[in-house]
């Protein structure tokens, strides 16, 4: 599928699959029937009962579990919001490739095909306090790069990015679509220091006030102040509700890619879990107003899809928990009374 206008995003949100409710049913019934007490494996159990829904499974699979790492540059950059320069997000790129980011770690131990798609990084987004970051060409472009990476055969998809200071950039959409201004979202992100912090909520609030005709539209929010890897993610996550796949987010910049599909359309996240909540300033606030309640809470802050590739580790105990155990009446094992 091929967006090829705003509209069109916005007649597919208004009428997104459900997921499989039959299979949802009959994987909550299967947990009951464990040998175990209702309920004391916790999230473990809901998990194993929403990838049943997504899969369409009541034994679903992690056959072909995927990680996708979208990267982008952004001409805010310029602005000195950011600790590291632009460079950087093509620097990493080759990184990914040479395989020695954390995240080909956490891929590998977590049985993960890893796909990093790098988008036009010679040509940053133009600097969102003087102009529009993308028009609606480039931002359907970029969509429709994060829509064509996902295999309908995948069983699991995890979403992160790279992209020097793309917090800015995430924190500009939230402050848009949610409200609050720069103080409420801007963090340090890389680490910047005080006067880096102000020249962040500087950036911000110019943004906010150059289009300020655009907020009550999350699509043009997002083509305006976004990001191209940003954008991306959003086109993965349609095409995964499209082709039935359950979705891991990572941080701050990957939910923020993701919450104007949320102001579009209710339930346009539920088959999404937050793999983890970042130490970067604003994404619990996010999370909590998205209703995703993160899976992980390690202190991390490092992108590139690296605290939802540990949350693979937590989705595959859970499934081998729901498909492997034995029920009371195999293992001869009485019942509650």
């Amino acid at each position: 599928m091929q967006f090829d206008s705003l509209d069109e995003i916005r007649a597919f949100c208004r009428d997104l699959p459900k997921g499989d409710a039959q299979m949802a049913d009959a994987a909550a019934r299967r947990q009951n029937s464990l040998t175990k007490p209702p309920g004391s494996l916790g999230r473990l159990e809901e998990l194993a009962v929403w990838l049943a829904r997504w899969q369409g499974r009541e034994l679903p699979e992690l056959r072909r579990v995927v990680i996708c790492v979208f990267a982008g540059n952004h001409g805010i950059a310029a602005r000195g919001v950011s600790a590291y320069p632009p460079a950087v997000t093509e620097q990493m790129v080759a990184n990914f490739s040479a395989s020695g980011a954390a995240i080909n770690q956490i891929a590998a131990l977590a049985g993960a095909e890893l796909r990093v798609v790098p988008i036009e990084l010679a040509r940053p987004t133009r600097d969102f306090t003087v102009a529009t970051a993308m028009d609606t060409d480039e931002f359907l472009a970029a969509v429709d790069i994060g829509y064509r990476t996902v295999r309908d055969d995948s069983d699991l998809l995890a979403v992160g990015e790279m992209g020097i200071a793309n917090t800015t950039t995430a924190a500009t959409l939230c402050a848009a679509l949610l409200g609050g201004g720069a103080v409420r979202w801007a963090g340090r992100g890389t680490g910047i220091d005080d006067d880096g912090l102000d020249r962040k909520r500087a950036t911000i609030d110019a943004a906010l006030g150059l289009h300020r005709g655009l907020l009550d539209d999350p699509l043009q929010v997002a083509a305006a102040l976004g990001g191209r890897e940003l954008a991306a993610i959003a086109g993965a996550v349609l095409a995964a509700r499209h082709h039935g796949i359950p979705v891991l987010l990572d941080g701050f910049v990957a939910t923020s890619a993701v919450l104007p599909l949320a102001r579009l359309a209710a339930g346009a996240l539920d088959h999404c879990r937050a793999g983890h909540v970042s130490a970067e300033s604003g994404h619990r606030e996010l999370l909590r107003i998205l209703g995703l309640d993160p899976l992980l809470d390690l202190d991390m802050r490092l992108g590139e899809a690296s605290g939802a590739g540990i949350a693979i580790l937590l989705i595959r105990a859970a499934l081998s928990c729901h498909a492997g155990m034995a029920t009371f009446a195999e293992a001869g094992v009485s019942g509650k009374d």
